[in-house]
């Protein structure tokens, strides 16, 4: 489930294009860093097979500064060898609680409150487990290039309850998970926090 060509493409061109128009004075060089940011638009309107542009187009439009990638942070929260999943509205499947990490919070701070706005259950965060590339780990193609942040950490305390984002939240055994969102976690992920859960003295992995 690799990204395809053109979604690399479009990624290039749009980063391209964001940190020109960040740092440019040249009134002709912003003018094609502009063009530049269309191209990139219908590359990726056109490899999605989207009827226009104009939604990519807005999206990157959105986007200002220098162009890094976006920071997803994720909680394999465990209770008496189960993990904690949600299950997200969007989708109607299951994932570790999370989602994009806000200026001005500290990543496990930002882990943690994820797990509670998500699930309703407090968590103590352990382990930095993994920072993982989007890209390299069988996640389905998305438009903007994604790091991911796993934290381990120990359920304790709270009540499962529904948020504007997910519906449920269950601790499941390894061997008895739901169908998982793979845009936010696969399977694999999910197995490589059990292991750090049997082994503690793991190393953080990282791409």
């Amino acid at each position: 489930m690799s990204n395809p060509q053109w979604l690399t493409w479009a990624r290039r061109l749009q980063a391209i294009s964001q940190s020109g128009l960040t740092y440019c004075q040249d009134k002709f060089d912003i003018q094609r860093y502009h063009e530049i940011r269309d191209i990139a638009a219908e590359i990726a309107a056109t490899g999605a097979e989207l009827p226009s542009a104009a939604a990519v187009h807005d999206l990157f439009s959105q986007q200002s500064g220098y162009a890094t990638p976006k920071v997803d942070v994720r909680v394999a929260a465990f209770r008496d060898n189960r993990i904690l999943l949600v299950r997200e509205l969007q989708d109607g499947l299951w994932t570790l609680p999370g989602g994009w990490a806000d200026v001005g919070e500290p990543p496990s701070t930002a882990a943690a409150r994820e797990a509670r706005e998500e699930s309703g259950y407090d968590v103590r965060i352990t382990k930095l487990a993994a920072v993982f590339d989007r890209n390299l780990h069988g996640h389905p193609p998305y438009i903007f290039h994604t790091y991911k942040l796993f934290f381990l950490a120990e359920v304790s305390g709270g009540t499962p309850q529904n948020s504007h984002e997910t519906a449920d939240a269950q601790l499941f055994p390894q061997d008895r998970l739901p169908p998982l969102s793979l845009t936010r976690v696969t399977p694999s992920q999910i197995a490589h926090m059990f292991e750090h859960l049997h082994h503690p003295d793991l190393p953080t992995s990282y791409d």
